[in-house]
């Protein structure tokens, strides 16, 4: 059991993590804060489950850094291309595409990317995860269950309402009658944008997001 709120604890630090990276990431090539992800906090749960199965899977492997960079790569690489087939089958959008970069599958990962998980890969194993595992062992047996709790509590809670939100991309979608992916995409947005603030998060953390409706596909066809 004391294994189980660390690993909550990696989790939700993993996703932190992350999403500053994908932050920093954006001001760099934007010039501009973006509060990046698909839930509301600041989370980029994809980090967090990659991360875990990184810890859970390569850590016997620990001494070999070439293996480590491999199994990283190929981890991070199925993780990305099956959670982009997921979210892009569920809500009918295409959240990130690769598409224009070379040596990419599908627009849903490429090697540019993939090298940059195996280097992030390096650095958790070796640096990033010995130092979160010191910190939260710093702490007491019951002050880690209840920072897990409460932490795990208000992930889901952000869960729950951000997808409520993103399904909003499905609603409005369905009713724009245009003939042209781009132009759907197009009006998508300029509708969410006009709604709440966190439906403009949304719009915003995903500038390049591609409306998928199969019936409008259908008729470009």
């Amino acid at each position: 059991m004391y294994n189980i709120w660390i690993y909550i604890l990696l989790f939700l630090l993993y996703s932190i993590t992350g999403w500053i990276v994908e932050v920093i990431n954006a001001i760099y090539w934007n010039k501009k804060f973006i509060n990046r992800g698909f839930l509301i906090g600041p989370y980029c749960p994809i980090y967090g489950f990659g991360s875990i199965l990184m810890i859970l899977f390569l850590y016997k492997y620990i001494d070999d850094y070439i293996v480590i960079f491999v199994m990283c790569v190929v981890i991070c690489g199925i993780l990305e291309y099956v959670t982009s087939f997921l979210m892009e089958k569920i809500f009918k959008t295409r959240w990130w595409d690769y598409s224009n970069k070379k040596f990419n599958i599908n627009g849903r990962i490429c090697l540019e990317t993939l090298v940059l998980f195996g280097i992030g890969g390096l650095l958790i194993m070796y640096i990033i995860n010995p130092i979160y595992v010191n910190i939260i062992n710093i702490f007491s047996f019951n002050t880690i269950k209840i920072i897990s709790i409460v932490g795990a509590l208000l992930f889901i809670a952000d869960v729950i309402v951000s997808f409520k939100i993103i399904l909003n991309f499905k609603l409005v979608a369905k009713n724009i009658k245009k003939d042209s992916t781009e132009e759907i995409t197009k009006m998508v947005r300029n509708v969410l944008l006009q709604k709440s603030r966190l439906s403009k998060r949304l719009v915003q953390a995903f500038p390049d997001f591609q409306s998928m409706l199969k019936k409008y596909k259908d008729k470009i066809k």
